[in-house]
């Protein structure tokens, strides 16, 4: 009897390998992935080779051999370096995010085909070396946000990888020494499907390389580019018969451009210094449009809602609150379908088209209107004049979908009349309950530390949070700790708590992977208190305030106060050994 039920556990042990053989090819969210990888060995293994994608959100939470050990057969691997506030200049240049030790082993992954590095330090060494190793099997090629790199770097990858699909650079610092790298990219590639180098600020781009990009790409279906004057792109529109996403171009004064046409399939635009004037070469694609970017437009309210109210099918909006209230209005009326919208500050005062920041304010007058009349909104991210609790209450009532909610609450206004916003922001949370990323930068005074008590209490799937100016004391955020069982990353700006509270919370925070805080209030203890939170495998390291002397508007010095950073986080590399001085980490428990 033994024997048999010996035989039949190890029948069904094998069968089940089986399934999960055919299944798991199917499976690519890592956090399921995870979990059947520690279900038994046979299992890990499987997860092993079968593996083809990993996302490091830091690049110095682990090694690259770690990685190649766990996952050899990987096909992408998107890489992230600088902490997010690098992109708002809060972290030091040099803070580190190098990329010359993942490209170190690239070798050693034979089936690499797609490489993303976001917020990375990346030499013209590094781009030579993906050329080297990968040639033509290098199908896609992301540089996000990073520097440090030259067109010379790029010259090798377009002479090299023929066969890239995407070759994307946005908001890359890119030292331009030539267009060559260009004029290869067009004579060598014939299956390119995605290029953008936006907002990049590079000039020696040939029109007539562009022209002849399109002309042998017949697949080319997005196209970012930078402020190349639309009147010399209208040939590259007829060629580019499969495009559908375009960004980029600009306009002059005095310049006719009737005789521009877009491709009739385009769903998705983007164009620099857009005036009103300009709104009628749009009008024969707005009903078709999905996807709208006029954060680098030069539009007014009123220009705003001429446009809006042509393009019903919208499900992406980003633009800047020069759209005002009366804009958002339009919005909530014109476009129900509207998934993704995201309101960036204007410019302050007028720009050099006579448009001015409060050409259009957003308040809760537009928050309510877009909860009201966008309900399969996923994501809002909003900079706001004032806001109420009413409103909050009202996206936590109407919009169910929304996964990543985020607001700004400006100071313009000497005083906002509905703080602080503790029950909006409960009943937002309470609303809400599939978010998953949260960012709260208010003003002094917005939360309470209720209010904070708040958001731990009902952030039960939230994994990113940003908190600005929010609670009161040590307490606010000790209650605050108790609860956020998903949360994996936090970041705290303007900070009102002691770094004793700071270390408390870190180690209450069951799923916290990463911590940023700027600007924390000094406990007696100073480092003895942030050493509470010291164990195995959790890097501190601090980044020490200072001040310097700058120019006001009237030409006399002002002193600058930079605050202090902490930034703390998992790692099974250990400490890193690049830090700038300017860096300091605090030794570390042995495992």
């Amino acid at each position: 009897m033994a024997n048999n039920n010996n035989n039949n556990n190890n029948r069904n042990r094998a069968m089940s390998d089986e399934i999960i053989e055919c299944v798991l090819p199917y499976i690519q969210d890592p956090r399921d992935r995870a979990a059947i990888s520690a279900v038994c060995r046979s299992w890990f293994e499987l997860d092993r080779w079968t593996r083809r994608h990993v996302t490091i959100a830091l690049c110095y939470t682990t090694t690259p051999q770690r990685l190649h050990n766990r996952f050899p057969n990987l096909e992408s691997l998107k890489l992230k370096g600088k902490p997010r506030a690098a992109m708002f200049n809060l972290i030091p240049e040099d803070w580190g995010g190098y990329a010359r030790p993942w490209t170190d082993v690239i070798v050693h992954f034979p089936k690499l085909n797609s490489i993303h590095l976001r917020r990375m330090i990346v030499t013209d060494f590094d781009l030579h070396s993906i050329a080297s190793v990968k040639g033509r099997s290098l199908l896609s090629l992301k540089l996000d946000k990073c520097s440090g790199f030259s067109t010379d770097g790029l010259l090798t990858i377009t002479r090299t990888c023929r066969n890239l699909r995407t070759l994307f650079l946005e908001d890359s610092n890119i030292t331009e020494r030539s267009g060559e790298w260009f004029h290869q990219l067009a004579l060598n590639n014939t299956v390119l499907e995605t290029l953008n180098f936006y907002m990049t600020f590079l000039e020696q781009i040939s029109v007539e390389d562009l022209e002849l990009l399109a002309k042998k790409c017949p697949n080319l279906i997005s196209v970012k580019i930078c402020d190349t004057d639309l009147g010399q792109l209208g040939r590259f529109y007829r060629l580019a018969t499969s495009l559908q996403e375009y960004c980029g171009g600009s306009f002059s004064e005095n310049q006719n451009y009737t005789d521009i046409s877009f491709p009739a399939q385009l769903s998705s635009v983007g164009l620099m210094y857009f005036q009103k004037i300009h709104l009628p070469l749009l009008f024969p694609v707005a009903q078709s449009l999905r996807s709208l970017d006029l954060v680098y437009a030069s539009l007014c309210c009123d220009g705003h809602c001429e446009l809006i109210r042509r393009c019903p099918n919208l499900e992406v909006l980003e633009t800047t609150n020069v759209i005002g209230d009366a804009g958002l209005e339009i919005v909530s009326q014109s476009c129900k379908r509207l998934k993704r919208l995201r309101i960036e500050r204007g410019a302050d005062g007028a720009d050099e088209h006579g448009v001015a920041e409060d050409s259009g304010i957003v308040t809760q007058r537009g928050l309510i209107a877009i909860a009201e009349g966008c309900r399969e909104l996923e994501y809002l991210a909003v900079y706001a004049t004032d806001i109420t609790n009413e409103a909050l209450t009202r996206i936590g009532a109407n919009l169910k979908n929304l996964d990543d909610f985020r607001v700004v609450l400006l100071d313009k206004e000497e005083t906002i009349a509905d703080l602080p916003l503790d029950d909006g922001v409960r009943n937002l949370l309470r609303g809400c309950q599939s978010m998953r990323r949260l960012a709260l930068y208010l003003r002094q005074g917005g939360l309470t530390d209720v209010g904070l008590k708040y958001v731990g209490q009902f952030s039960q799937n939230i994994r990113w949070m940003l908190l600005g100016f929010v609670g009161e004391t040590d307490t606010g955020l000790l209650e605050f700790s108790k609860g956020c069982p998903s949360l994996q990353k936090l970041e705290i700006r303007a900070c009102c708590f002691t770094e004793r509270a700071l270390a408390i919370a870190a180690t209450r925070l069951a799923s916290l992977r990463y911590m940023w805080v700027q600007g924390y209030r000094a406990s007696h203890m100073g480092i003895l208190d942030l050493l509470e939170m010291a164990r195995p495998y959790w890097n501190i390291e601090l980044i020490p305030g200072d001040q310097y002397d700058t120019s006001g508007d009237n030409g006399q010095p002002v002193r600058v106060d930079q605050p202090s950073h902490i930034v703390a986080y998992y790692s099974l590399a250990g400490q890193r050994t690049d830090h700038p001085p300017s860096v300091y980490p605090l030794a570390l428990p042995e495992p």
